[in-house]
């Protein structure tokens, strides 16, 4: 399957190399279980189709396995198992986004992946009360879009085990 390229953003350095954007963010959408959700576009590497996943013996649920991704090991995770949904229909492919922490590679499998959306700051909103607990926990907040709620999702968090195994 081919691997699609996202499209670069432009954005300008200020002192001490904080990224500002200009009061908009730029987010890769995708759909999991039919909730959008989104991660910052700087954060993604590439999209993927459908993969051949190696399991990984004793591996959390969440952990699908691994792939090779040009010569790279890359840590498939299960994000609907993540966000404590059920697994998806064997007979939807699904996607993955493939994202860089702290050196590693990983791939979120989601459903679907949308488009790149450029969002003005001032429309994201904290994480209302009512939004599932688990979810909170791997999310910084949410954007109205049309009567549709986006998750955004905080990759580092989203891919910290370490809290889900004490609970």
């Amino acid at each position: 399957m081919s691997n699609a390229k996202l499209p670069t953003t432009t954005t300008k350095k200020a002192k001490g190399d904080e990224i500002v954007s200009g009061g908009n963010q730029d987010y890769v959408t995708m759909t999991i279980a039919d909730q959008m959700f989104g991660i910052p576009v700087l954060q993604v590497q590439d999209v993927l189709g459908h993969q051949r996943i190696t399991r990984i013996p004793l591996a959390p649920p969440e952990v699908a396995g691994s792939l090779n991704l040009r010569g790279r090991i890359v840590t498939a995770i299960d994000v609907r198992l993540r966000l404590g949904l059920s697994a998806r229909p064997k007979d939807k492919p699904g996607m993955s986004i493939v994202v860089d922490l702290r050196g590693e590679l990983y791939s979120l499998m989601v459903d679907s992946v949308g488009e790149v959306l450029s969002l003005s700051n001032d429309d994201f909103e904290r994480n209302p009360a009512t939004l599932d607990p688990r979810w909170r926990e791997v999310s910084t907040g949410i954007y109205r879009l049309n009567g549709q709620l986006m998750v955004v999702l905080d990759v580092p968090r989203l891919l910290n085990f370490t809290n889900m195994e004490a609970a």
